[in-house]
């Protein structure tokens, strides 16, 4: 599914995002239905991925799931492969980062001779993929539009986006999720290496939102031959939508203006959703099945589950 446009009863709101189509109902629910849309760079690229919604919210619910005891979350049911209802929360305006290792956009910043990411200080002597120290929060903007931009710990708090006892919270939340992760990735012989958490608050509980250690939030690396390829200064294999990135990178573009996306043929599309259900089975260790469900299905269907909410 590339799109929707439902009216669902009682609904109060709609907002198309990158990948989520989400619907607000009653001002106390939301619907959210993951599309196969796919972004890179903050921009969405002009055809979808069959499946990718599906694997997204089915990761995202088996994260919930087994993160629910470190800090309640959003969900209240999954209807469908690509569809989550749950609770309408006032959304923190920070996304959380959290890095394990020195790579990607915390990589391409040291690269660059810079020492300091978010108002971090990052080690001398560290090369690419290497494990921080401990884990560092590097926390950007949430841009509904456009790039989400770095900011500090300091900067949120002197900007008031977040009050300093509510983020010190949100800090403690991450990093424990964070470790959660990196024992659940560990189990599966993978490292969790970097990701995002979103939280929002109903009264003074925080829940955590949105989706939870899938690989459109998140890098994996394969535990095994971690080690000798770093010695040896080799690459990592790894399992996120990085190779998206780089592939694109490799056309020409990284979300630049005046930059063209490059075409994307059906052998390529195929091979993003073959790594998609690839990176399904690897983090989850279930077998992934493809679920077709019709439009006229799923308005039914969630129709029916907003009326047990």
């Amino acid at each position: 599914m590339l799109t929707s446009d439902f009216k669902f009863p009682g609904q109060t709101a709609f907002y198309k995002g990158k990948v989520r189509d989400v619907y607000t109902i009653n001002d106390q629910l939301m619907v959210m239905l993951v599309s196969d849309r796919i972004s890179a760079f903050d921009v969405v690229l002009p055809k979808p991925i069959p499946y990718k919604g599906q694997v997204l919210n089915q990761v995202a619910a088996i994260m919930l799931e087994a993160t629910k005891d470190i800090v309640p979350n959003w969900v209240k049911s999954v209807p469908l492969p690509n569809v989550t209802i749950g609770l309408k929360c006032e959304t923190f305006p920070v996304e959380m980062v959290v890095r394990g290792n020195l790579t990607g956009h915390a990589w391409r910043t040291y690269k660059s001779g810079k020492r300091e990411l978010c108002g971090v200080q990052m080690p001398e002597g560290m090369k690419e993929n290497d494990f921080f120290p401990t884990p560092i929060i590097t926390p950007t903007t949430k841009a509904h539009e456009g790039q989400d931009e770095d900011i500090s710990r300091e900067e949120i708090i002197t900007q008031g986006l977040v009050s300093e006892k509510e983020y010190a919270q949100l800090e403690k939340y991450t990093l424990a999720l964070f470790e959660r992760g990196k024992q659940l990735a560990a189990k599966r012989g993978l490292i969790l290496v970097d990701t995002k958490y979103e939280f929002g608050k109903i009264g003074d509980t925080i829940y955590v939102i949105d989706e939870v250690h899938t690989p459109d939030s998140s890098r994996y690396f394969y535990a095994e031959g971690y080690e000798e390829n770093q010695k040896a200064g080799k690459a990592q294999k790894q399992l996120s939508k990085e190779f998206v990135r780089e592939w694109l990178m490799e056309k020409g573009f990284q979300g630049k203006d005046g930059q063209q996306v490059p075409e994307m043929d059906e052998a390529f599309v195929k091979s993003v959703s073959d790594r998609y259900i690839e990176l399904f089975e690897n983090i989850t260790g279930q077998k992934f099945v493809k679920e077709d469900v019709s439009p006229a299905d799923i308005e039914k269907k969630i129709i029916e589950s907003l009326k047990k909410a």
